[in-house]
């Protein structure tokens, strides 16, 4: 994968989180982006589950951990309430942005465009410069995901040099 900057996200609310959370103020930082939608089972079966254990497993590292609502199909069932009591029971504590619909009528939310994801679940990792390193749709296995995010912790320790 060719080395650019990861596209801004494009949010209308923020759960868990005093203030929204963008990629600058991140800076320095590894990010782990889940992208979700709360009907979808892959997402409800491992990918939230995976971010929850990566929140955990990961917590006093320079790593942040943030979900992405990302709504393209059910709309009117997956509205802000809903979403709310779902981060409640699902015991979410990492910040969940909410994507913002498309332009135009367009049935794709802003930031899953810009990022030309497939569906969800979608696992992004963006390293500490801001750049976009890794996009995975579907199932990822732990431990390669593992593998790979300490890899890019390593960049930020200075152990192995920055791309």
């Amino acid at each position: 994968m060719e080395l650019r900057p990861a596209p801004d996200w494009q949010t209308t609310t923020w759960l868990n989180t005093p203030e929204p959370l963008d990629l600058t103020r991140l800076r320095g930082r590894v990010v782990f982006l889940h992208a979700f939608q709360m009907l979808c089972p892959g997402c409800v079966s491992h990918g939230i589950p995976q971010a929850q254990r990566v929140a955990e497993i990961f917590q006093a590292a320079p790593l942040t951990v943030v979900g992405l609502h990302t709504v393209f199909e059910h709309h009117a069932a997956m509205q802000l309430e809903s979403l709310r009591a779902f981060v409640h029971e699902y015991r979410i504590r990492f910040p969940v942005g909410v994507d913002a619909p498309g332009t135009d009528g367009d049935p794709m939310p802003r930031t899953m465009r810009a990022y030309a994801m497939q569906g969800t679940p979608t696992a992004v990792l963006i390293d500490a410069r801001g750049r976009l390193r890794k996009q995975m749709f579907g199932v990822h296995d732990d431990l390669l995901l593992g593998a790979e995010i300490g890899a890019l912790l390593l960049e930020v320790a200075g152990v192995v040099p920055l791309r």
